[in-house]
């Protein structure tokens, strides 16, 4: 259901929202991740500015995270790092991709360090 919405509104290029980094990580395509079709992006390599690193999150993973901020009206880093270990292991900037996925789709929004709210419960209109 979500992976939908975010295959119909984030494509290549695409700039993730990242709440205290100066630049947004940019999507590169739809791959595979942990053996499953993902978002694939770029974040920088610090050491080699020219060569980005590329890493992704699962469509199930995006799904997990989604229940998650439907069910408690949060998604949040302690959660994340119990239930998608893989994915957090992989790379602990997972955590904010998928928040900033979300807050592009108008579903949540950052609202202090390890914790994305619910855009429905802070009164957001979604706009």
């Amino acid at each position: 259901m979500i992976v939908e919405r975010i295959r119909q509104t984030i494509s290549a290029g695409t700039i993730l929202p990242r709440p205290v980094a100066k630049t947004g990580y940019v999507v590169k395509t739809w791959g595979r991740r942990r053996g499953e079709a993902a978002l694939i992006y770029y974040i920088p390599n610090h050491q080699h500015p020219e060569n980005r690193i590329a890493r992704g999150v699962a469509e199930s993973e995006f799904e997990k995270a989604f229940a998650e901020l439907q069910a408690s009206g949060e998604f949040c880093r302690a959660w994340f790092q119990v239930n998608l270990r893989r994915c957090d292991k992989e790379n602990s900037g997972n955590f904010h991709t998928i928040g900033g996925v979300f807050e592009l789709l108008g579903e949540a929004k950052y609202l202090r360090p390890g914790v994305y709210k619910r855009c429905i419960d802070i009164g957001d209109d979604r706009s």
